[in-house]
């Protein structure tokens, strides 16, 4: 729903920036100014001297002005906050094979998936996210290894062991999964 809102605004925002722009641009070129256009001409300014200072002595004016540019930004953090915050299931439905269902909280498979990864051999520790959707859940593992171990043969170990345990568990046949591989920087040992 947050991809939509988020289309729809942009969109708004978008088209009313290019009537806007393109309007003034067209006008400054030599244009001919539409009927809505506030202002005669081409060397006509947006906002002239009366304008700017109508109400710079009346004891409102200020404070107002300072609201509504506040109110502006706390709006503009609150999207920009809610586009970045990547969405996780809260939990993941499962399939009990009853017709019934059960839930399973996304942080709970979370940590087991990255508990039990970090216990395979030549991983430092694992970290899990789960991605997708509660009907759909997908994961995403970064995985701290050891700079003796072969890539390969983590993800190999990572695909059978914790991620079939996680697919067994939840019901879900597949549990697509992006994995990242970061080797552990190890410090240099010290030869006597």
């Amino acid at each position: 729903m947050l991809k939509g809102v988020n289309r729809v605004l942009l969109g708004i925002a978008g088209l009313a920036l290019l009537v806007l722009g393109g309007s003034v641009l067209a006008i400054g070129l030599g244009a001919p100014a539409p009927s809505w256009w506030p202002h005669d001409g081409r060397h006509d300014v947006l906002l002239d001297e009366a304008e700017r200072t109508r109400w710079r002595d009346d004891g409102w004016w200020w404070p107002v002005v300072i609201a509504v540019l506040a109110v502006l930004v706390l709006l503009s953090l609150w999207w920009l906050l809610a586009v970045l915050r990547r969405r996780r299931p809260a939990e993941v439905l499962l399939d009990t094979g009853d017709d019934e269902g059960a839930s399973l909280r996304g942080r709970a498979l979370e940590q087991a998936i990255a508990e039990e990864a970090s216990h395979l051999d030549g991983v430092d520790r694992a970290h899990v996210l789960l991605t997708g959707h509660r009907n759909t859940p997908g994961t995403r593992v970064l995985l701290h290894l050891h700079p003796h171990i072969d890539p390969a043969t983590a993800l190999r170990a990572l695909a059978k062991g914790p991620l079939t345990h996680a697919r067994a568990s939840t019901g879900h046949p597949t549990l697509p999964t992006e994995a990242r591989l970061q080797a552990v920087k190890h410090h240099p040992e010290r030869v006597t």
